[in-house]
């Protein structure tokens, strides 16, 4: 017999906001896979239906903030029967520590992906010395 797993889909988490919000509708967390490598940090956050123009990343204190708005599709004509697809906005934020070096942190946005490099500061990069006889 084969182990088979059932697929299982997370449904998008409505968060609370920690202030008051100025725009009506929902306020997602997105998804987020985080890897980590000798010398860097990288995360992969789902925002699908992101556009780089309305997402905004913001490093302060520390703190990493990612906010931005996705707009309902207009393009499609006639009546909606069923929609499953919720658009709202995203909001997720990360602490970071004294290892990352923030001055070099890159964002790349492709297909609903956003890809976030943190590099560490090199004294956080693990090394060989090289023992030298005489």
């Amino acid at each position: 017999m084969t182990d088979t797993k059932e697929l299982k889909v997370r449904e998008k988490q409505e968060v609370a906001s920690p202030a008051e919000l100025t725009k009506p509708g929902p306020v997602f967390a997105p998804n987020v896979d985080i890897f980590e490598t000798e010398k860097a940090i990288t995360l992969l956050v789902d925002m699908p239906g992101m556009k780089a123009g309305d997402l905004n990343v913001d490093l302060r204190d520390d703190t990493l903030t990612l906010t931005g708005d996705v707009s309902p599709d207009v393009g499609t004509p006639g009546e909606k029967v069923y929609v499953e697809y919720e658009t709202g906005r995203y909001y997720r934020q990360f602490a970071l520590s004294e290892v990352i070096a923030q001055e070099k942190i890159d964002a790349k946005l492709s297909d609903g992906v956003l890809r976030l490099t943190l590099p560490k500061v090199e004294k956080a990069v693990p090394r060989c010395i090289t023992v030298q006889a005489g």
